[in-house]
């Protein structure tokens, strides 16, 4: 048969579809080949820019010492947002928060006045990492926190000292915001302004702001506000949302609020 093909002049259209379909064939097997060949270094490599970000966040990164050594001092560990509570059989070395927030069987849907952030829905088990010290206190807390900018949906982590309210770092990973205007969230200055930040008042209420203009010494409550982002109001009151949303009783206010009395017990 592929003789009797080949043997039809060139501009047949039978051997042209013939051909077409079997180059399309041949392709589409090599494609597929090599999707499977490569997910396991795709894998590892999602992994790796993973640790990556959390110490960068976390303000842990050193030049000289690799990622997965470093790495060895943050402890994975999944929570429950509803009650605060860590949760034992779920392995947060393999648990995707993303992946849950997109299984209906994993995610709670948002209800429009409690969606300030605009994500619709957020998986039940949230990730958490935890830096500890040599006697096995925890240093600082890294949560995942995700929220609607201007155009896209911005993925980052929030680093907090072990009193749970004060910044260590703000940082994202993934967004799709105007360079210049609202990617300046990348902006290595930007990203400074955070640190010291206080994100909660005694009374465990979120006031951390991001305001029109800059935060000086003559700003009141400066302690909780960041300057905005010039050109890029709806990216920075995005940021604002996401971290209310988070750090609100819809997020880590059950968990922050547990390692705080647990804080203080011990104190």
């Amino acid at each position: 048969m592929i003789k009797n093909i080949l043997a039809l002049p060139n501009d047949s259209v039978k051997k042209t579809l013939t051909v077409a379909f079997a180059l399309c064939l041949v392709c589409s097997i090599l494609v597929s080949a090599a999707a499977v060949v490569l997910k396991p270094m795709q894998e590892a490599n999602k992994a790796f820019d993973k640790k990556r970000n959390i110490l960068q966040i976390a303000g842990l990164m050193e030049e000289g010492k690799s990622v997965d050594e470093l790495y060895k001092q943050i402890e994975a560990r999944v929570i429950d947002t509803t009650t605060g509570e860590y949760v034992a059989d779920v392995d947060p070395q393999t648990y995707d928060q993303r992946k849950a927030a997109s299984d209906p069987k994993q995610f709670i849907p948002l209800k429009k006045e409690h969606d300030i952030a605009s994500i619709k829905r957020r998986a039940k088990y949230t990730s958490v990492y935890l830096v500890k010290g040599s006697n096995d206190e925890i240093n600082s807390i890294i949560l995942p926190v995700h929220g609607y900018g201007l155009w896209s949906t911005l993925y980052g982590f929030l680093a907090l000292e072990a009193d749970a309210k004060t910044v260590v770092g703000l940082g994202f990973y993934e967004h799709a915001e105007t360079p210049g205007l609202g990617g300046e969230v990348d902006n290595p200055n930007w990203r400074a302004k955070w640190v010291g930040k206080q994100v909660y008042n005694d009374s465990g209420d979120v006031i951390i702001k991001v305001i029109k203009g800059a935060v000086d010494s003559t700003t009141p409550n400066a302690e909780s506000k960041v300057d905005g982002l010039s050109g890029a109001t709806l990216t920075s009151r995005g940021v604002e949302n996401m971290l209310h949303y988070w750090l609100g009783k819809q997020g880590y206010d059950k968990y922050l609020n547990k390692l705080r009395t647990t804080k203080g017990e011990k104190s």
